[in-house]
């Protein structure tokens, strides 16, 4: 529907079936449930996915995803409606407590980072794992997960406008990047000694399987939830709990609170969390 056919002004038509059509796709799809106030949002996004498929109509682009007939799209749809706002040493408060908790381990250490978006969270990571001992070596590796394969791409590469670090101390940056040069003026790209700490790779949380194995010292959930509703968070707390040590500690987002939703966990920090008194025995037995 053109302009000059569609009386709200917009290039395509989108009416209140249409956008609870789309919530209803990308909760099944991605757990997220979509805020009815979210419906400028959506549109905008997704508008650019009817002009990238040179389609007409809101209710043709659905009818063909729920069809099958765009199999290739679905990624697109998932990535356009994803929320990635992330800086490096996010909760700078987190950081610290982190690197304490990292010295006290034995042997290699291993975190997940579940939502790593264009790659801030899973660098501040490493980077305070390397101050932690001391060496951009340390005994660590990182797996960092996201459902959005536009940002993963990012991260993997380790590149940034200059500008993301302006809060970071020049120190650190230092330390830890590389100033582009030539073609490359005005971006950094992190140390290939962090690069190599980490391993990126898609990952949704509703999927039946993760790909994933062992236990780890420290999972990162922080800002992800929020997404979810009470019954998605709980489903997904519970599928964390085999996958933490004993002494694990779960990081979690300003605006969440995971001790509404499980009773596997206790507080450790603000919004730090640790496996509730019991939940190792538990944990053992579910992995027999």
């Amino acid at each position: 529907m053109s302009k000059q056919e569609n009386n709200t002004g917009k290039e395509f038509a989108f009416t209140v079936q249409d956008f609870d059509r789309v919530r209803a796709l990308i909760y099944k799809r991605a757990g997220i449930s979509l805020a009815i106030g979210k419906q400028e949002m959506v549109y905008s996004r997704l508008a650019r996915r009817l002009r990238a498929r040179a389609m007409t109509s809101f209710v043709a682009y659905l009818d063909a995803l729920e069809a099958g007939r765009m199999q290739d799209e679905w990624e697109s749809f998932t990535n356009a409606l994803t929320t990635n706002l992330t800086s490096f040493f996010r909760e700078a408060h987190h950081f610290p407590l982190l690197a304490e908790h990292v010295k006290n381990l034995k042997g290699p250490i291993t975190v997940w980072c579940s939502a790593s978006s264009t790659g801030e969270e899973p660098y501040s990571i490493a980077m305070t794992l390397c101050e932690a001992f001391g060496t951009l070596t340390p005994p660590a590796h990182i797996i960092a997960t996201d459902i959005d394969t536009n940002v993963l791409a990012t991260a993997t590469s380790g590149v940034y406008p200059i500008e993301r670090l302006d809060k970071m101390s020049p120190e650190r940056a230092r330390k830890f990047f590389l100033r582009g040069k030539g073609e490359q003026a005005g971006m950094v790209r992190v140390r290939s000694e962090l690069r190599q700490m980490i391993t990126f790779k898609p990952l949704n949380l509703l999927a039946e399987g993760w790909p994933l194995s062992g236990q780890f010292d420290v999972i990162f959930c922080r800002n992800v939830m929020i997404y979810f509703d009470k019954d998605t968070q709980r489903k997904i707390l519970a599928r964390f709990v085999p996958l933490m040590k004993s002494d694990a500690l779960l990081f979690a987002g300003h605006s969440e609170n995971f001790l509404y939703v499980s009773d596997a966990l206790k507080l450790r920090g603000k919004t730090v969390y640790e496996l509730a008194a019991g939940q190792g025995a538990l944990r053992s037995s579910n992995n027999m």
